[in-house]
């Protein structure tokens, strides 16, 4: 386990069940210390009793969204939890395919309390890939390029992620001298580093999972935008907005344009006047 590499994890690359799973967009949630059924209570989830394997997974969810009203979005899911042994003490996975949304924030706040929560997600269409670390009730780390980290302790896992295969400095930089690495499959590397539970194809392909209707999440006010790009060159444009500036240049761009549009119009004057007559 502690010499895992994204190497080891080369078998997503050909897995039927992980091109569904980014097709899809997914979340997978190891938590320490706690039941499926616990995890489950805690995301609210309906019971919609068990399924055999990810395929008995894979038909509740297809038969959900069959029953959803396509006039309306709705990001509800069926999930599917089951226990795993892991590093000091017993795990719970979950399993969803969510559109890479993944278990709200408080809610896994609540889960890690006393324990660990690690997460990566997909989200199916750019496609997006998020990584997240809970310690204790607070997000540890948390990155969609390893390079630009947030959370509490943003370095403290750039060793780990150097060793699993990721291309950065010392200092947790891209090293674009370092090869090139599949990134989830590094990500999977890391996971398991920090919870000692080896993710594999028949892992997910053949455990009895406890399902559950995971409910729409209210949408969680923003705060901000931030557009992070880097062209084909490698220039970065990174710049953040908060809300109170975008809803200050929002007022003004809205006043400028409600404003009363005045036209004005310069008499000529005598001098003018005497010129255009005697052109005349």
């Amino acid at each position: 386990m502690h010499s895992v590499t994204a190497h080891d994890y080369a078998w997503i690359r050909t897995s039927p069940l992980f091109r569904h799973m980014r097709e899809s967009g997914y979340t997978l949630t190891l938590i320490r210390g706690r039941t499926p059924g616990e995890v489950l209570r805690a995301m609210e989830a309906e019971p919609r009793g068990t399924g055999e394997g990810s395929t008995g997974l894979i038909e509740a969810n297809d038969a959900h969204r069959a029953e959803v009203d396509y006039d309306y979005w709705d990001e509800s899911y069926v999930a599917g939890a089951f226990g795993v042994p892991g590093e000091n003490g017993d795990w719970t996975l979950v399993l969803g395919f969510d559109g890479g949304l993944g278990i709200a924030t408080p809610c896994v706040e609540r889960l890690s309390k006393g324990g660990r929560v690690v997460a990566h997600s997909t989200n199916g269409g750019k496609p997006i890939h998020l990584f997240h670390w809970f310690e204790d009730g607070e997000l540890r780390t948390t990155f969609e390029n390893p390079s630009s980290r947030d959370g509490s302790t943003p370095d403290e896992l750039i060793p780990l992620l150097r060793e699993v295969g990721f291309p950065l400095t010392c200092e947790g930089e891209d090293d674009e001298s370092a090869p090139d690495v599949d990134r989830k499959a590094a990500v999977l590397a890391l996971t398991e580093r920090l919870t000692g539970i080896c993710v594999t194809e028949s892992l997910l392909r053949d455990a009895p999972y406890e399902l559950g209707l995971v409910p729409e999440q209210p949408e969680e006010p923003w705060t901000g935008v931030v557009i992070d790009i880097t062209d084909a060159h490698g220039e970065r444009l990174h710049r953040e907005w908060t809300y109170e500036e975008i809803a200050t240049a929002t007022d003004r761009a809205r006043s400028e344009a409600e404003a009363p549009v005045l036209i004005t119009y310069d008499e000529p004057s005598a001098m003018d006047r005497s010129e255009h007559d005697t052109d005349e």
